[in-house]
């Protein structure tokens, strides 16, 4: 099956997750935030990874970012854990369990690492080398072309590159021990312009 028709889930979680994303994120973040599931599932069949939890997976790839929303913005918690907890949050609405809920955060946070063991995480890698394609261009022949261009077709990049740089910038300077400050700091605005998908 082709990555743009699997089937989108219909849970109470991923319909709140999507409705969540499509009201306070630009529509490149949104964009982005859907590519990374198709990325992520792509990368579990081309890696032989699958997931552990596909629901958890969703509502991760939607929310991961809510963090840089101004809305949800926190002054002292990176981004990646204050988008955690609106996650949590929502989850909670949709009768999770905690422990379920715990995890979410976790996927979450553990997409801003620079790596994360399969082994031990599988969702939680499957989501940090899914974003580190659509962000940093990491991986980009792992996935077939075809289907590459039709996520982008169904999903374009629009402004992603200087929408998502200034928001890592701002993030860097206020929060300066964060995993966005490494990021920028290792020349993130150069790898999001030499990323090859947005001459895909």
């Amino acid at each position: 099956m082709r990555l743009i028709e699997i089937p989108v889930p219909s849970t109470p979680a991923a319909v709140a997750a999507r409705e969540v994303a499509a009201r306070y994120c630009s529509p490149a973040l949104l964009n982005h935030s859907v590519r990374s599931w198709y990325w992520a599932l792509g990368f579990a069949d081309a890696l032989g990874v699958p997931s552990a939890d596909p629901e958890l997976l969703h509502v991760a790839a939607l929310l991961h970012d809510v963090g840089l929303v101004p809305v949800f913005d926190s002054h002292t918690a990176p981004f990646e854990t204050a988008g955690g907890h609106v996650a949590w949050v929502l989850a909670a609405g949709a009768g999770w369990p905690a422990p379920r809920r715990d995890r979410l955060v976790e996927v979450i946070e553990r997409h801003m690492w620079r790596e994360v063991d399969p082994g031990e995480d599988p969702d939680g890698h499957l989501l940090e080398i899914a974003t580190g394609l659509d962000i940093s261009g990491a991986r980009p022949d792992v996935l077939p072309a075809d289907q590459v261009a039709e996520v982008l077709a169904r999903h374009p990049r629009l402004t992603l590159a200087r929408e998502f740089g200034a928001c890592l910038t701002d993030q860097a300077a206020r929060k300066p021990a964060s995993q966005a400050a490494r990021l920028v700091a290792g020349g993130l605005d150069r790898r999001l312009a030499e990323n090859p998908l947005e001459r895909a």
